[in-house]
């Protein structure tokens, strides 16, 4: 491991002392900044700061290492990146550099309009219907996507719940119930949020998808009991 990061260390000293000095024209950095979608649900932001690119990314700025006019070494992602452009479509990208073939020319991020959001962007802004569509319109490209899951979406709803913010938890928990239909938990928090809401119709229906889906449910069982003997 420590061989690793010394053969790391040396790498990035001979692309720091072998990178040229790169005068950058203002139509390049207007037609290379921008957004990159890096998956559905995370973009890359490349803007400049006088003659220096940097990167903007999961939270975090990177500086890459500018070797040529085209050729950058982002050291955070272990990659040298160009931007290229499709001869067909037109469209953008940022590209890593295949290693093995650098001459060769890959397609990977492709630039996206400076509005453009993702999904978890229209959910940590509260559009519920937004980010739902934008969540299935990833799951329905792959259904085994690992971008989000149900349990981080129910633990979001629950904070709204602490904080008794009742429409938004009800508006996350439904968002789960289209993205995991087959998952009695979400059900079960929908019915959750909406008794606590004070609507015992909606909590009862829910009770009782979740309880169709999991009869070991105790507490779907028992508020389906108990909502059935008020009603009779």
């Amino acid at each position: 491991m420590k061989r690793t990061i010394y053969i790391f260390s040396i790498l990035c000293v001979c692309i720091l002392g072998c990178a040229n000095s790169v005068e950058f024209s203002e139509e390049f950095k207007d037609q290379t900044s921008g957004k990159y979608l890096y998956n559905m649900d995370d973009v890359i932001e490349v803007y400049y700061t006088d003659n220096q690119p940097f990167l903007k990314w999961r939270g975090g700025t990177m500086e890459p290492v500018v070797v040529d006019t085209n050729e950058f070494f982002v050291a955070d992602m272990y990659d040298k990146l160009r931007f290229v452009q499709h001869p067909e479509t037109g469209e953008r990208y940022l590209s890593i550099i295949p290693k093995e073939n650098p001459d060769s020319i890959r397609y990977d991020y492709l630039k996206v309009s400076n509005d453009y959001k993702t999904p978890s962007t229209y959910l940590k802004e509260g559009n519920f219907a937004k980010a739902q569509e934008g969540f299935l319109a990833i799951k329905a490209k792959d259904s085994t996507t690992t971008l989000f899951n149900e349990r981080e979406f129910n633990s979001r709803g629950y904070r709204y719940l602490r904080d008794k913010k009742y429409d938004d938890a009800i508006s996350v928990f439904k968002m789960n119930v289209a993205l995991f239909p087959e998952s009695d938990n979400v059900y079960d928090s929908l019915a959750d949020a909406y008794l606590r809401s004070g609507d015992s119709a909606k909590a009862y229906s829910n009770y009782v998808k979740a309880y169709e889906l999991n009869t070991g449910n105790d507490r779907a069982k028992a508020y389906i009991e108990a909502y059935s003997q008020k009603e009779e």
